[in-house]
């Protein structure tokens, strides 16, 4: 039986009296991995970083496990919808600095054996962890990133063309991480993408233009 996770309903959101986004409405049930495509410019980031919280809705509403957004801490929300940037930012001096954040903020003692098995899982060796973040290439550092998000994982992940920037092979670790999280441990997965491939890899497909859902 599925059971509904996240609720879109007539979503709306406007920059200084410009529609970005026009009355997007769906359902996400627990457990769906849905990619949205769209052209440049359509929306499509503005709708993940709205469900992440990240940005204040004009009007509608964004219901997650049967609650408004706002009726949420906002902390406590994003530790369950976690937004993975494009180009995520990497902080501090080493790759254990960025791993132990995680842990940090819910004051808990950094787990070695979890981070280790991740990097593993990214193709990196333990070593990484005592790397400093200047030494590491581009897609390292993607994957680096991608790590700390899935340190505890989330309920929801919201990925924003996460793949867009890496060669064929850091895209393919990338990739099939992603399946592995949704179809082995059934988090529940939101992906944008240019790659037409990566779109029409999963049954649940969004195309938004111009700020509106359209049929492809």
């Amino acid at each position: 039986m599925t059971q509904e996770i996240l609720n879109i309903k007539n979503l709306c959101f406007n920059v200084e009296q410009k529609e970005i986004l026009k009355n997007i409405s769906f359902i996400v049930n627990s457990g769906d991995l849905f990619t949205i495509s769209g052209p440049s410019g359509s929306g499509k980031s503005t709708l993940l970083k709205l469900v992440a919280n990240m940005l204040e809705k004009t009007t509608g509403d964004i219901i997650f496990d049967g609650k408004k957004i706002e009726d949420y801490t906002p902390t406590l929300y994003r530790q369950e919808v976690s937004y993975f940037f494009q180009s995520p930012v990497l902080f501090d001096q080493t790759v254990k600095d960025n791993l132990s954040f995680p842990y940090t903020i819910r004051q808990l003692p950094f787990d070695d054996t979890r981070a280790t098995s991740l990097l593993e899982d990214v193709k990196l060796s333990k070593d990484y962890l005592e790397k400093t973040i200047d030494s590491l290439s581009g897609g390292e550092k993607q994957r680096i990133a991608f790590v700390r998000n899935l340190l505890f994982e989330p309920r929801i992940l919201l990925l924003d063309e996460v793949t867009s920037a890496l060669d064929q092979d850091n895209s393919q670790i990338i990739h099939q991480i992603i399946k592995k999280l949704n179809k082995e441990n059934g988090i529940t997965i939101l992906w944008i993408t240019h790659d037409q491939n990566e779109y029409l890899s999963s049954n649940n497909r969004l195309f938004i233009d111009k700020g509106e859902l359209t049929n492809e």
